[in-house]
């Protein structure tokens, strides 16, 4: 009796085959409609982009903007707060089983709405079952195919997840999809080099002749501590906003209650922030390098002042480790 053993080795070849394959070139490039505002925001998991997007979103409609919200990160948690937790059809998974039956997907399958604000989800593949960065390209093919060209809103939010750099989750700014991005980070060293990574984005597509700037940096999670803000002094960014770590917001986030509203003792500075996020230009950034990104927190903190020590070959071996003879001729002096 034989076992039918997959072959690993040619999966893992085809696997690699696919990652180096160029996306379509069925991607939205032609220039949006002369009132719309295209904003992709980056920044670290975890750090509150999806808390500061569904507010921001929902403070802009109800100052009268039209307000489409689109969630690019396939954990699909930008549209949770906005709509009280509930989960909604992501438009990959949506795609996927109208596939299967034959069926067109229509806006009404994978767009909906809370407060003025239209929302909806890409989505990513299954863990382990295909790269979320092509899964960001083919859903922004079906985005085009649904009219997205046509589309008459004020502003496209779209929420990037910060810490991959494959082309996907670069497409905004690789295919001057965006007009600027806005950068969340709090006064922590990984979220910061997550915000100084995306500056490098721009900064190399703009030397290839893009287009897309920085807007600024919206500092969530601000315990006073400086960093953030020092991050953005050094890089030539504006500070947008910054929220404060207060148990007040860290409450409502995790009850998906929306504080970006009148109603809202925090509505005020959802407001400002909307206005800074409206007329912020895109500028250059002036990205770090790693020990100017370190130079932002104490040695204590950072571990900055650290000495690198070289490893020797009999560092590696261990206890294998064997003194060979050297075949080295040394001369006496006479």
């Amino acid at each position: 009796m034989t076992l039918d053993i997959p072959n690993l080795v040619d999966f893992d070849n085809r696997l690699r085959e696919e990652a180096h394959e160029e996306p379509s070139l069925a991607i939205p490039q032609s220039p949006p409609t002369k009132k719309t505002q295209i904003i992709a925001i980056y920044g670290k998991g975890g750090i509150g982009k999806s808390f500061t997007l569904a507010n921001l979103s929902h403070m802009m409609a109800e100052m009268g903007k039209r307000v489409l919200l689109i969630g690019c990160d396939p954990k699909s948690d930008t549209t949770s707060l906005l709509f009280g937790g509930k989960a909604c059809p992501t438009i990959i998974e949506t795609s996927s089983k109208k596939k299967l039956a034959g069926e067109e997907v229509k806006i009404g399958d994978v767009c909906f709405k809370r407060g003025g604000v239209f929302a909806m989800e890409l989505g990513g593949p299954e863990v382990g079952r295909g790269c979320g960065g092509r899964g960001i390209i083919h859903g922004f093919e079906l985005l085009e195919k649904l009219g997205f060209h046509d589309w008459d809103f004020d502003y496209v939010l779209l929420d990037f997840l910060g810490d991959v750099v494959c082309g996907g989750f670069g497409l905004p700014i690789a295919r001057d999809m965006a007009q600027k991005v806005i950068l969340v980070a709090s006064n922590d060293l990984q979220s910061l080099y997550v915000a100084n990574n995306v500056c490098s984005a721009v900064e190399y597509f703009r030397k290839m002749g893009g287009n897309v700037g920085i807007a600024g940096l919206v500092i969530n999670k601000d315990d006073g501590t400086g960093e953030a803000a020092a991050f953005a002094e050094a890089v030539k960014i504006p500070v947008l906003a910054a929220i404060p770590q207060d148990d007040d917001l860290r409450k409502k986030s995790a009850n998906y209650q929306i504080v970006g509203s009148y109603e809202s003792q925090w509505g005020p500075m959802f407001a400002a922030l909307a206005e800074a996020v409206a007329l912020a230009p895109p500028v250059r950034p002036a990205p770090l390098n790693q020990d100017g990104l370190l130079g932002l927190f104490s040695a204590e903190a950072t571990g900055a002042a650290f000495v690198l020590t070289p490893a020797t070959d009999a560092d590696m071996r261990g206890k294998n480790a064997v003194l060979k003879k050297s075949l080295e001729v040394v001369y006496d002096h006479v």
